[in-house]
């Protein structure tokens, strides 16, 4: 299975390091050219950008849009790929997750990361590779990273950015029709985290989009009440699993990052 990594053209230690990381880890990869915040917002109409829960910026529109290339591209070609942004540090036993995943039918989408936040998992556990399970991944809430996409979960994913805007992992999270899973242990961390899971950070980078700038509209009263909105279906979502699912971490083994 191949890779697919979003990547700015200015952003070249990170592209570096991740030539250097896949090659290591023996994963073929192209590159996906991200879209600049300068450019995203006139690639779609205002009315698109304020469809969301509260206004975006203009990085954020542009890692949407980068992950819509992505997902285009494994529609087009009719594979499973593996989605990276270019600040995923990968664990040593992804290559053995990549050719388990590659015939396991029934899946869209599967993700290698965490952030320090729970999720609702199934408690049913899918071995999968080396040491590794998948769990059903009924609620997730940040990450879009590091994760395997089918080309049918890219379809599901087109028709909803088609639709309306959101952050690129609340795309994701939110679109209950896929058949998402977590791999368990996570098998991947953004630099950012590194630390945090007691992983040392291979290289020093800061999220472009963090960076962007801390202004943002304030949220109009549309986007509010679909905010209010989306934080009754996820507390609903949970009471519907109650019994089939747990909400916690995902486990990290520090061990598979060295």
């Amino acid at each position: 299975m191949k890779a697919s990594v979003i990547n700015l053209g200015s952003s070249t230690q990170r592209l570096a390091f991740q030539d250097m990381q896949l090659r290591r880890l023996g994963i073929d990869f192209d590159r996906i050219e991200a879209v600049t915040a300068e450019a995203a917002s006139a690639l779609r109409p205002a009315a698109y950008w304020q469809s969301w829960e509260r206004p975006l910026r203009p990085a954020e529109r542009a890692c949407l849009l980068s992950h819509v290339a992505a997902w285009e591209r494994i529609a087009e070609t009719g594979r499973p790929a593996l989605v990276l942004e270019d600040d995923a540090v990968l664990s040593r036993r992804v290559p053995a997750l990549l050719e388990a995943l590659e015939t396991m039918p029934g899946i869209d989408h599967v993700t290698l990361e965490v952030r320090k936040r729970r999720k609702l998992l199934g408690r049913a556990a899918r071995p999968v590779g080396p040491g590794i399970v998948l769990r059903r991944l009924l609620q997730d809430r940040t990450g879009a990273a590091a994760y395997v996409l089918w080309p049918s979960g890219a379809e599901k994913l087109l028709a909803r950015a088609g639709r309306e805007a959101a952050l690129a992992d609340a795309m994701i999270c939110r679109a209950h029709d896929l058949s998402s899973w977590q791999a368990e242990p996570a098998q991947a961390l953004q630099l950012d985290i590194c630390a945090r899971y007691g992983v040392a950070p291979p290289i020093e980078t800061r999220s472009t989009i963090d960076g962007a700038g801390a202004d943002r509209p304030t949220a109009g009263a549309a986007q509010k009440r679909r905010r209010i909105l989306s934080q009754l279906r996820m507390g609903w979502r949970q009471i519907s699993h109650l019994g089939r699912a747990t909400r916690r971490e995902v486990a990290l083994d520090p061990a598979d990052f060295t």
